[in-house]
């Protein structure tokens, strides 16, 4: 079986897909996402763990 050249694997030379700005906007909200998805975990955990040190009045 004869394979022609360039059609398959990795041998081509990279061709850009986006631009590189747009690219780092993307990165910047992935970024930002990931830093706001930990602010709320922290601040779950620690609204929970207070909720939990304070007791309930019978």
């Amino acid at each position: 079986m004869t394979r022609w050249s360039g059609t398959a694997g990795f041998d081509g030379h990279p061709t850009p897909v986006a631009s590189s700005r747009l690219t780092n906007a993307i990165a910047a909200s992935l970024a930002l996402g990931a830093l706001t998805l930990c602010l709320v975990v922290a601040v779950t955990v620690l609204s929970s763990n207070i909720s939990m040190a304070t007791s309930i009045p019978a």
